[in-house]
């Protein structure tokens, strides 16, 4: 057995997870001395595998990745909760002679309330209220046939939102909402409206992402920016918030794939073009509920590098920002960014500040943290890094369902 090399894996793990060798060594029941040993592969007797096993167990990896380099395999990914799968019932459902025949300005107002639900982390009015809208939606684009580009316009509106709130769900929701979007791409390019085109592209590029094609969502994000560009410059802050949000829909893609010197500049370039963008724009807007200005494009900077794992520097770039702009953005906003804040503080080992952005984001948004894999799994990497949670950060961890 190379113990050299399952002591560098293991370093790498206990890194990642934001643990110092002497937190490692607590709890493994060990001391500091003795993780140093066994990361520089110096233990002639360990890692016995019952050793690896708590490694494992405690670095919360699958034990084939510190015995090889070999990536291990993507768990299944479980189900979304109930009220995403209501949507996803409906999204192949063709109208019926029973479903209500809703006039353009009651789909409007009911699109409206479910944009203000999702920017309000509602989801469960989301899903209780979009299966409606999205047949509702569709027979209006039908039966107005392809001459109207109001009704396709707002079918794609009702189809991207949709799209959004399924990416919620990762991979559980991942194959219906790249269907999804392709279908608001769709209608958008039938209506012929470029702000419509350019939105649902975002929601494509995003599909692509989730499907583990981050060059793909970077290549198709910045393709239509490009291609769009003089249309959407043209169209006013309408336009302008949808071609900055393709910028920094590409910028999140870059920040999936792996951290170079060169990915990381090509990540931060994307910020910068939706920073001129936002420049032009000339104030935080929430035109087509994109949140999008200045304040929207300093939160996805701090987000890209949390990504790229830089925490100090995601750190240092929430704090240049305007904290009264932070909380005037919306809520769906505010929440995330505080996830992202926790993320940050965890991998510099800020875990007391990691628990409270945690704990505030909770507040903040419940239902973030409900079927949200990404979230769950950091409550838990967070819970992991301290030795004795509080209170709040138990309770949350127990509605996450997990054990603290």
């Amino acid at each position: 057995m190379n113990t050299e090399r399952i002591g560098r894996r293991i370093a790498f793990w206990r890194e990642r997870r934001g643990f110092t060798q002497a937190d490692f060594g607590r709890l493994m029941g060990q001391t500091r001395r003795w993780v140093q040993d066994l990361e520089g592969g110096q233990r002639q007797q360990d890692p016995r595998l019952s050793v690896l096993m708590r490694a494992a167990d405690v670095l919360r990896v699958p034990l084939e990745q510190l015995l090889t380099d070999t990536p291990a395999s993507a768990p299944a990914a479980a189900r979304p909760p109930a009220e995403a799968e209501a949507v996803i019932d409906v999204l192949y459902r063709a109208a019926g002679e029973g479903d209500k025949h809703l006039s353009p300005e009651v789909l409007q107002r009911r699109l409206t309330y479910c944009c203000e639900a999702f920017q309000a982390c509602h989801y469960a009015a989301l899903g209780r209220d979009l299966p409606a809208l999205i047949i509702g939606s569709g027979k209006a684009a039908a039966l107005a046939g392809p001459e109207s580009r109001e009704a396709h316009v707002l079918h794609s509106r009702v189809l991207q939102l949709t799209t959004s709130f399924l990416h919620k769900y990762g991979q559980a929701a991942a194959v219906p909402a790249a269907g999804l979007a392709d279908r608001a791409l769709a209608a958008a390019e039938r209506a012929g409206d470029p702000v419509a085109i350019g939105a649902a592209s975002r929601r494509v590029a995003k599909s692509l992402a989730n499907q583990q094609q981050p060059q793909a969502a970077v290549d198709f994000a910045i393709g239509a920016a490009r291609r769009l560009h003089g249309d959407l410059a043209a169209a006013g802050p309408l336009g302008l918030s949808t071609l900055g949000m393709l910028y920094l829909s590409a910028a999140i893609s870059a920040a999936a794939m792996e951290r170079t010197t060169a990915g990381v500049r090509d990540a931060i370039g994307h910020v910068d073009e939706a920073a001129e963008v936002a420049d032009q724009q000339g104030a935080d807007l929430n035109a087509d509920w994109t949140n999008f200005g200045p304040t929207n494009v300093g939160l996805h900077r701090v987000d890209v590098l949390a990504r790229f794992e830089d925490g100090w520097s995601a750190l240092e770039a929430s704090e240049a920002m305007d904290g009264a702009a932070v909380q005037r953005m919306a809520q769906e906003r505010r929440a995330g960014h505080l996830i992202t804040m926790a993320r940050a503080q965890l991998l510099t080992r800020k875990k007391d500040a990691a628990a409270a952005s945690l704990v505030e984001a909770a507040r903040l948004a419940p239902e973030e943290f409900r079927g949200r894999p990404s979230t769950v799994n950091l409550v838990k990497d967070v819970v992991g890094a301290i030795a004795v949670p509080s209170g709040e950060l138990r309770a949350l961890a127990a509605r996450c369902g997990l054990q603290a």
